[in-house]
């Protein structure tokens, strides 16, 4: 079954069981999707779908940020229901020691050297972060990883002790 049979046969089911927050929620994530397939023209991959889902999580998320901020609890906790409920069909959220390896790891399999390399390296990444990691995290430890690893290599050419 694909994630988009899968988003319709729940909220086919939201809808039988009464369930107005899972339905509305739902509704809108496929919009989304249909927006998203119209752009493109054909239908949507999994792995976009998946990149849709991630944009209206994210979105939820910000909302949640806006209202906390601004006093209104009540919508916030919405905002934070329908995220809840979008979280369900997206890949497990890989922990920051899974992000640090897999940052290592494109390094090495691209030969990053300086902030230069950014691009090379988030291109390696995307692939295998898309929807289980907030890219301006990935994109900030990967820049500060290269940033040391500038630094290091310029070092002993300073006289520096050679350590990071």
């Amino acid at each position: 079954m694909t994630l988009a049979d899968r988003l319709q046969e729940d909220l086919k089911n939201a809808m039988r069981q009464g369930d107005a927050q899972t339905r509305d929620t739902l509704r809108m994530v496929l919009s989304s999707a249909h927006n998203a397939e119209v752009a493109a023209r054909r239908p949507l991959t999994d792995d976009e779908l998946i990149g849709v889902l991630t944009k209206e999580a994210k979105s939820r998320r910000e909302s949640v940020d806006a209202y906390t901020k601004v006093g209104r609890e009540d919508l916030a906790d919405l905002e934070r229901a329908e995220a809840a409920i979008i979280s369900r069909y997206l890949p497990q959220q890989l922990t920051e020691a899974e992000i640090e390896a897999l940052v290592a790891q494109a390094i090495a399999e691209t030969g990053a050297t300086s902030a230069r390399d950014l691009g090379k390296v988030m291109g390696w990444l995307s692939t295998r972060t898309r929807g289980r990691a907030d890219g301006k995290v990935v994109s900030a430890l990967v820049a500060q990883k290269l940033a040391r690893a500038d630094l290091a290599a310029h070092e002993p050419a300073h006289g520096g002790d050679g350590g990071a």
